[in-house]
């Protein structure tokens, strides 16, 4: 259950009524907000004059349900906002990993000539193997820092695990929680006490329900600014890296109010398909697009298969254009 505590409701008070109901509480700017366990589908007598409005919930995706607010979040990302009603589609790109300055500035130089405010790039990576490149840590989030003060791009990058967490949020603009650090509660209550937007991955073993109640780890903490990345999931297929799960979205889209990204990249896996796949994500009116792109993925440190060459992107930008335009969205 959420319940809306009326404004004049002190913070002591407020935080005696959530001990009474294990709530979390956190203020949204005009009142403290209770977030009940779901199976509690009646309002506490004794808290009921101090409530503005409640909502009984059936699960515990409770803050990210459109049952209890049915329109689409809006997240500020820089100078865009997507999500709303701003039918902004904001594509993403840059490599998986930064390796070095010059490898991240012919990638920052690319997402200016194409107009692209988002630019992503790994300086913590989990990998699967530990003799693989680990990333640059401090160092790559540094030079991120450097491109977004020289070119005024909305900086992504990924939190590992909990003991770097600070320095990620510190650093960018968007915390990326990725596909096997969606579980870590370390991570998601640090990026609850933030304002900055969040982008969480969804696991490649995640329901759907686990995927959103992820979400409610930072919701909950009074961090609203939430973003959900679908990027495939593990299936019986073999001869792609995972299953992008459009059907998932077409889900989220209806019951969740959070902006949805779509990550080709991760799913594929391979670099051919990315621009068809690209197309069809834009097509379900998402809010976002993120692209893995390389000066030279043939030398890259990680995930280089999947990594498009700049021309490769540059096409792949046309293409996606008139599709936007078809279902009423604008490429930001």
């Amino acid at each position: 259950m959420i319940i809306h505590l009326r404004p004049n409701v002190s913070e002591q008070e407020a935080h005696r009524f959530a001990a009474m109901t294990t709530s979390a509480i956190f203020h949204d700017g005009e009142r403290f907000v209770l977030v009940t366990p779901s199976k509690l589908q009646e309002i506490p007598a004794e808290i009921e004059p101090s409530a503005e409005a409640h909502w009984a919930m059936d699960s515990d995706i409770q803050l990210a349900s459109r049952s209890y607010s049915a329109p689409t979040r809006t997240v500020q990302l820089g100078q865009q906002a997507i999500g709303g009603e701003t039918n902004n589609t904001m594509v993403i790109a840059g490599p998986c990993s930064v390796e070095s300055e010059e490898q991240i500035r012919q990638s920052a130089e690319l997402m200016k000539e194409l107009g692209i405010h988002g630019l992503r790039g790994g300086c913590y990576k989990p990998r699967t193997s530990p003799y693989s490149f680990q990333g640059l840590g401090r160092e790559g989030l540094q030079l991120l820092a450097k491109m977004r003060e020289e070119y005024g791009f909305v900086i992504v990058s990924e939190v590992r695990d909990a003991t770097h967490v600070d320095d990620v949020i510190a650093f960018a603009d968007v915390i990326q929680i990725g596909a096997k650090s969606m579980y870590d509660h370390g991570i998601l209550k640090a990026c609850a006490k933030t304002d900055k937007a969040v982008l969480i991955k969804r696991g490649f073993g995640t329901t759907l329900q686990e995927f959103a109640q992820a979400a409610e780890f930072v919701l909950s903490g009074g961090n609203p600014n939430v973003m959900l990345c679908e990027r495939g999931i593990r299936t019986f297929e073999t001869k792609t890296r995972f299953t992008l799960d459009l059907c998932g979205v077409a889900w989220l889209k209806e019951h969740i109010n959070l902006p949805i990204i779509l990550d080709p990249s991760h799913a594929l896996g391979y670099r051919y398909g990315i621009e068809d796949l690209s197309k069809a994500c834009v097509a379900m009116g998402i809010d976002g697009l993120l692209v893995e792109v390389h000066p030279d993925p043939s030398v890259a440190k990680s995930d280089a298969a999947q990594q498009l060459y700049h021309d490769q992107f540059r096409h792949l930008l046309k293409a996606i254009k008139p599709v936007a335009e078809a279902v009423g969205r604008h490429i930001v």
